[in-house]
């Protein structure tokens, strides 16, 4: 190989066996499966094209991306994209369920997911998906097939938040009937809403898998998805890779992101700001007519404009407007596109 002026630092971390014995514990089996060696090259430095193993010998690096520990992606359509092909390896079912006015993605396999008529396109989209309403979700549609997936918080829906125990009763008639229970934190994750990190948290439910993105790299192109052992075991029968996800710039931008949400309080933040913005909302929605409700928690919150019927797109194009002239720029959402 040609020579290299570069001169890598002497390795004086832990030992071989001891990274072997964390790898086994904590990756998903894929991650030892596309090694491709039967003795495993200890990576320690890099420069440019070259790498070097903890022994000090150099490589030519001439591969391209591969999985992780977590699956790493490009952006969250990627990650729910992923999941879905995952739980249904896994359970051997088809069907996902749903709610109606959620939003899960932009490819044609997470349209299918993707109720809300905004964001779809007339054209046949992923089949065997399923939005629910209300308590369909956790009665006679779940009686009738054994779904794969029920999501959380609806953000793109209006801010729409759960009955009290509703994700419990939901997710033990999933996995009763063999499903799993995925959920989709791209805009409730990293502490958004106030009073946990995750927003499945705040209803005592442990999902089988976790896909996020948004909030991961603070708007740089990230997302993830998060599973268990055995799922990661049924999804390594094929090989997967992805080129992008889990670059190293991608990587050090959430390890920042990481960092800051913990030595800034943003969690705390939400929290805090977020609970004096839903009662300053209150007293204005119980003054105008015009503001249907106001739910939420933490920095998610929604304001729905209606009366008797949702207003019309013109006079919420006004307001928003308006309320850009105003110095303050926000969202929209809602089945009928009446929440802000």
């Amino acid at each position: 190989m040609p020579s290299c002026d570069f001169k890598p630092e002497e390795y004086k971390g832990m030992s071989k066996e001891r990274i072997m014995e964390i790898r086994r514990k904590n990756c998903n089996p894929m991650t030892m499966k596309i090694t491709y060696y039967k003795k495993p090259v200890f990576l320690h430095q890099g420069y440019m094209q070259w790498l070097w193993d903890f022994d000090g010998n150099r490589y030519l690096d001439l591969f391209a991306g591969v999985a992780t520990v977590v699956y790493l992606t490009n952006s969250g359509s990627e990650a729910n994209d992923l999941a879905m092909l995952m739980a249904r390896l896994h359970t051997g079912n088809f069907d996902l369920l749903t709610l109606r006015g959620s939003y899960h993605g932009g490819t044609q396999q997470t349209m299918g997911l993707t109720s809300n008529s905004s964001y779809k396109y007339p054209i046949a989209t992923s089949s065997g998906c399923t939005n629910v309403h209300g308590e369909e979700a956790t009665a006679g549609t779940l009686l009738c097939r054994p779904p794969d997936n029920v999501a959380v918080p609806k953000g793109m829906g209006g801010a729409v938040q759960y009955p009290k125990n509703y994700l419990k009763e939901a997710y033990h008639l999933v996995r009763e009937r063999g499903g799993v229970c995925i959920a989709d934190e791209v805009q409730t994750g990293f502490g958004r809403t106030g009073s946990h990190f995750w927003g499945f948290q705040g209803h005592d439910v442990l999902p089988d898998m976790v896909t996020m993105a948004k909030g991961i790299g603070d708007g740089f192109p990230m997302g993830a998805v998060v599973t268990t052992p055995e799922i990661a075991a049924s999804f390594a029968k094929a090989f997967h890779f992805n080129t992008f996800g889990g670059g190293p710039l991608a990587c050090a931008v959430a390890s920042s992101v990481l960092d800051t949400i913990k030595e800034d309080g943003t969690q705390q933040n939400s929290h805090n700001v977020g609970t004096y913005l839903m009662t300053e909302l209150a007293k204005l929605r119980d003054t105008y007519e015009i503001i249907g409700d106001v739910r939420g928690k933490g920095l998610q919150i929604g304001v729905e404009m209606a009366s008797r019927d949702p207003l019309s797109p013109e006079a919420m194009s006004e307001i928003f407007e308006d309320i850009k002239d105003m110095g303050v720029l926000i969202g929209k959402g809602g089945v009928y596109g009446q929440g802000i």
